[in-house]
């Protein structure tokens, strides 16, 4: 594993974090862009709904007040509850002050709301409706006996068109509009108010001068009004204007009439006006309905809701929704961007020739960054594979070429009768097939190892002896290079190896060790026990290999001094070999050395512990 591969990557520039973040922001703003929509229309609908359903109540309320002031009882209303239920979508029950239901758009033995809304009074009514304010608290849609006959009201209308002309001469444009008793009055040209001003000459008193029909109620809204007034001190007998006591008459240029009594004291006046109200109701109420409960509900009935979202709150959710969209395309596609970028390079440079790997720029320190330094790191080593294995080709043919040269060279001039065949060159010829043999072993070995095809005969090994055996098989080389060929042993450590394997990695060990130590040097085998590990060591006072020479010992074919022969130098095979092997026993061979004071190879492998009878 490289450096790289080590470096511990910040958690703000792992791939994940950064990945969870944009998500977060994504989520985070699609959560807060759908809550905004959903308060701010919401808050909207819920005040558009109110206010509709308030207009709705009042609505409701207004029609059954009408209703009530223009019927004697509520015999026919259940189709007008029917009607105003399915326009508004709310259930509408009526029933009487004692609960007896009068009408209801619920089915038969729906339970009514625990409270009545309002209560249904024509003559005792404050509520507002597009018809204006109710005056006194009476219904102006309730006219019992002031309603003008047919005859009537074509007087009085040629009437009001009369003074329309007229105001229309002073400049003054009215329009002439009818109250619910049939009486013409002149309003604004907009068709707001009645008038305020009169010019002179069109204040002629006929159009507000009470009918036959009117004056024959006001005088029964006297005989109703006298009690009141004796019993509050006023004068009955003393004439007052008419215009508040008829439906749709303003008064201002009213004339006076017997009924009433014209107040100058204030508190007096307000008396006279309760009088005036209690007569008016005891007058009206044999021509409304009775009093009633309304009672309203949330959509019993079953009708559908009438509330649907507004095209601006639409407009609002399809921009909201927009945004998001375009914030999170946005955002993802930045990410992405910066993610894919390496990623792009690194398939790039590995789509190249396989002899044209290009290094790919590293430029974060994720997890992306990693895999760029990874490659770069890749294709560094296959390089060095790539040159080793030429070099290993290269170094295969020169190793084979040379002692079949010389077999060749020796065959040919013998074949000749240059040379005669005696025992010195037959000794020569055996020499070089023993050396072929031996490079053609060593690949070999080599093959088989890395293939995993090495066969190992494990057993318990002592220490001592293998050292021992391999010392012995060396000696005569050692004595013969005047080196001395000695063994350590720190107590009898064992090993779980094939002894023969092993034999063969320590044997290289030492021959190379004999080879690279000048006379009156020493080469020692040592063995020592370090926990569930036994080191083999091999330690020579030769010559040394340098500091930049040593990553490269075990590898194969490799030689400190390429000019040296294979007959001085070795076939570059035996370290090479001593590393496979220790790797099959599942161990590691090192190398140290201080030049101009000797190497020190290490074997570090597996302990056993001793036989039960040793």
């Amino acid at each position: 594993m490289t450096g790289a591969t080590r470096v511990r990557i910040p958690v703000r520039k792992r791939l994940l974090v950064r990945l969870l973040s944009a998500s977060v922001l994504i989520a985070v703003c699609s959560v807060a862009a759908t809550a905004w929509l959903a308060v701010t229309t919401t808050t909207r609908a819920l005040r558009e709904e109110q206010g509709q359903a308030l207009a709705d109540d009042m609505d409701i309320l207004a029609r059954l007040s009408g209703y009530a002031a223009t019927h004697p009882d509520w015999a026919g209303v259940q189709r007008t509850v029917r009607d105003l239920s399915a326009r508004t979508g709310r259930r509408i029950a009526l029933t009487g002050a004692d609960r007896t239901p009068l009408a209801d758009s619920a089915p038969r033995g729906t339970s009514l709301p625990p409270r009545a809304a309002a209560t249904v009074d024509p003559l005792r009514t404050d509520t507002y409706t597009e018809r204006g304010a109710q005056l006194s608290g009476t219904d102006p849609r309730v006219v019992g006996p002031y309603r003008l006959t047919t005859s009537e009201r074509q007087r009085l209308d040629a009437v009001a068109h009369a003074r329309q002309r007229c105001f229309s001469r002073y400049g003054l444009e009215t329009t002439v509009a009818l109250t619910p008793s049939g009486r013409p009055v002149l309003t604004g040209a907009d068709g707001g108010a009645t008038t305020d001003y009169v010019p002179e000459g069109c204040a002629d008193g006929q159009l507000d001068t009470p009918t036959p029909t009117e004056q024959k109620a006001l005088t029964a809204l006297q005989a109703h009004a006298i009690p009141c007034l004796v019993r509050v001190g006023l004068d009955p007998d003393t004439p007052l204007y008419f215009g508040a006591g008829i439906p749709g008459v303003s008064g201002r240029d009213a004339t006076p009439a017997p009924a009433f009594v014209k107040v100058g004291d204030a508190r007096r006046g307000r008396a006279a006006q309760t009088c005036l109200e209690e007569a008016r109701r005891a007058q009206l109420d044999p021509y409304v309905a009775p009093v009633a409960e309304l009672f309203l509900g949330g959509g019993d009935s079953g009708a559908a809701p009438r509330w649907d979202m507004s095209p601006a709150n639409k407009t609002k959710v399809f921009g909201a929704a927009g945004l998001v969209l375009a914030v999170t395309v946005a955002v993802s596609a930045v990410v992405a961007t910066r993610l894919v970028r390496p990623l792009r390079a690194l398939t790039e440079a590995a789509q190249q020739p396989p002899d044209r790997h290009a290094r790919v720029p590293v430029t974060t320190r994720d997890e992306t960054g990693i895999l760029a330094e990874a490659f770069n790191d890749l294709a560094e080593r296959r390089e060095r594979l790539e040159a080793q294995r030429k070099a290993l080709v290269s170094d295969v043919a020169h190793e084979l070429r040379s002692p079949l040269t010389n077999i060749r060279g020796w065959l040919e001039v013998t074949r000749d009768g240059l040379v005669e065949p005696d025992a010195e060159l037959l000794g020569a010829l055996h020499e070089e097939a023993l050396v072929l043999q031996r490079v053609i072993d060593d690949l070999r070995d080599l093959a088989a190892a890395d293939a995993g095809a090495l066969l190992l005969r494990r057993e318990p090994v002592p220490a001592d002896e293998l050292l021992a055996q391999v010392a012995a098989a060396h000696r005569v080389a050692a004595d013969g290079a005047g080196v001395a060929l000695r063994t350590e042993a720190e107590g009898v450590p064992w090993l779980d190896a094939d002894p023969v394997r092993l034999r063969q990695a320590l044997g290289n060990l030492v021959a190379n060790a004999v080879r690279h130590t000048p006379p009156d040097g020493t080469v020692t085998l040592s063995a020592r026990g370090d926990g569930p590990e036994v080191v083999l060591a091999v330690a020579d006072t030769g010559t040394g290999i340098a500091e930049e020479d040593l990553p490269h010992v075990f590898e194969r074919f490799w030689r400190a001094e390429k000019s040296r022969s294979r007959r001085t130098g070795g076939s570059g095979l035996g370290l090479p070999i001593v590393r496979q092997l220790t790797a099959a026993h599942g161990g590691t061979a090192e190398a140290a050395s201080t030049p101009g004071a000797g190497s020190v190879f290490t074997l570090r492998l597996p302990a056993a512990p001793p036989p039960a009878d040793g």
